[in-house]
């Protein structure tokens, strides 16, 4: 159960037996991944002790104040989840998400002003009264609302599973390092271009395909360049498990998937690559990758003179 950082400092001390369990530092490689996180963190509200002094696993309630002025309590955990799938800076205060969300319009009913004048009171009141003494027609039952299935898009095309093909769904790119990835590679070897999705055999996100930022259909390996963008909102959190579920199902329809993780993202698979962006010593590194997925003498069969 979450406790005050005090008691929770308390009895950390007593059960390290030191006045400093951890020192300041400890954590600031976990908690470099939520630079969001980092900016709200404020000693002041927490009795002096710092961020990288608390695991991002710690069950006790943190003070934190975001950008607008907001301050409000939470445990790292529910911090660390709390941008779901919404890509508003506002995501990280649970004050600013509510402001966001829209309103509810209700809708307004007109007034007779005569007929309040005739009885002193209005027709809206009488109606309300009415319906709610109304009794219920037992040949008229309720109807039963059930949760709608969750529909999957008809548009993908009938092939076989780890087919690459071109979407008309698959989304544009999300930034211009996508496409400096791709040309980068382009460059360096002879693909098909002009791919852009995968085929599955089961839905993915209400789709039975998967959209890489970079497809090697020759070698059935899909590139993808991670970062945590410009809110620290991107590939952290429930998005992680996003892109592990990704990743599962490529590998499922025969593909190998190669992450370029920036930022300071941890990798997520034996193949993924942690880098400070897109260098020349990137590409050696990315080749080098695929080279060790599908065989050294397959892969620099592809590349170019």
């Amino acid at each position: 159960m979450p406790e005050p950082i005090a008691a929770w400092w308390a009895r950390r001390q007593q059960s390290r037996g030191e006045a400093v369990p951890y020192a300041v530092g400890t954590y600031r490689e976990a908690w470099s991944f939520y630079p969001a996180l980092v900016r709200q963190y404020h000693p002041e509200f927490n009795g002096g002790i710092v961020l990288s002094q608390i695991p991002p696993a710690a069950d006790v309630y943190l003070c934190w104040q975001c950008e607008v002025g907001h301050v409000f309590v939470a445990t790292p955990d529910e911090q660390r989840s709390r941008p779901g799938r919404e890509r508003r800076r506002s995501s990280w205060c649970p004050e600013c998400t509510e402001q966001a969300r829209p309103r509810p319009r209700t809708p307004v009913v007109p007034m007779r002003p005569g007929r309040i004048a005739e009885t002193g009171t209005d027709w809206v009141t009488t109606a309300a009264s009415m319906r709610s003494t109304r009794p219920l027609r037992p040949d008229r039952p309720r109807p039963v609302r059930t949760p709608a299935a969750a529909a999957v898009c008809a548009k993908t095309p009938q092939l076989p599973e780890g087919t690459p093909f071109a979407s008309t769904c698959a989304p544009p790119p999300a930034s211009a390092v996508e496409d400096e990835l791709r040309a980068g590679l382009l460059s360096r070897l002879e693909f098909t271009g002009g791919l852009n999705a995968v085929r599955l055999a089961r839905p993915f996100f209400d789709h039975l395909e998967a959209w890489p930022d970079v497809i090697l259909p020759e070698l059935r390996v899909a590139i993808e360049y991670d970062s945590t963008g410009r809110h620290g909102l991107e590939h952290v959190g429930p998005r992680e498990e996003a892109d592990r579920r990704k990743d599962r199902a490529l590998r499922s329809a025969g593909w190998e998937v190669v992450r370029v993780r920036t930022g300071r993202l941890p990798p997520l698979g034996p193949h993924d690559i942690v880098a400070s962006g897109l260098s020349r010593a990137t590409y050696t590194r990315l080749l080098d990758a695929l080279r060790d997925i599908r065989g050294a003498l397959f892969v620099d069969a592809y590349l170019r003179a």
